[in-house]
């Protein structure tokens, strides 16, 4: 009987605004991955409140985090993909998804990264997109090609998250498509870092006395 691999998805948000809407595309895309058999959970910017950054999360000596920065540092090590839900402000990138991202290194690492950009604006956030992809690879993300983009964010997922009209029609039509090339990625990625874990234990093993 074949192995049937569960994919654990964390899906990061970062707006702090008092009347935020990309909360509802962050709310529509785990409701449509979990409907695919994911493990998909939130990680809102705002609700895990961060401060600005000081020291980075492996700059602290052992247990000595703040516990918000020591349970999301075990959160994201243990996931297999990441899908940053990113607005677009002023042409550019959140502060609070963007201060969330740097506290952390190591977590990230040959991982997939997806994106679903939004905005108020019919452009739905392309160009926050144009700059989050060199930072994710930097940090050691593939970023998986396919995104999507959301805009008017308002006319296209209403309070609860559900579609709206033709727009919400279109970004079902499209999330479809985005959702495979990311479970695609993600358990690429995965079988290759269990391979990679598997090789490593087996050389280590060898050298043993």
């Amino acid at each position: 009987m074949a192995t049937v691999v569960t994919l654990r998805l964390l899906v990061l948000y970062g707006s702090y605004r008092a009347d935020r809407m990309g909360i509802r595309l962050a709310d529509y895309s785990i409701r449509q991955f979990r409907k695919r058999g994911v493990d998909a959970e939130l990680v809102d910017a705002r609700e895990v409140g961060l401060p600005m950054l000081d020291r980075t999360y492996d700059e602290f000596a052992p247990g000595a985090a703040p516990p918000a920065m020591e349970a999301l540092s075990k959160k994201l090590a243990a996931a297999d993909a990441f899908l940053f839900v990113a607005g677009e402000y002023n042409w550019g990138m959140q502060a609070g998804l963007k201060n969330l991202v740097d506290h952390f290194q190591d977590e990230w690492l040959r991982k997939p990264a997806a994106l679903a950009t939004y905005s108020t604006g019919r452009f739905g956030g392309v160009r926050a997109g144009c700059a989050w992809h060199p930072t994710l690879a930097e940090l050691g993300m593939v970023v998986v090609p396919r995104s999507v983009a959301v805009g008017p964010i308002a006319s296209t997922l209403d309070p609860e998250a559900d579609p709206v009209g033709q727009a919400g029609d279109a970004l079902d039509h499209n999330f479809a498509g985005f959702a495979d090339d990311v479970l695609w990625w993600a358990t690429a990625a995965k079988e290759q870092r269990s391979r990679s874990s598997s090789a490593n234990h087996m050389w280590n093993s060898a050298l043993a006395p």
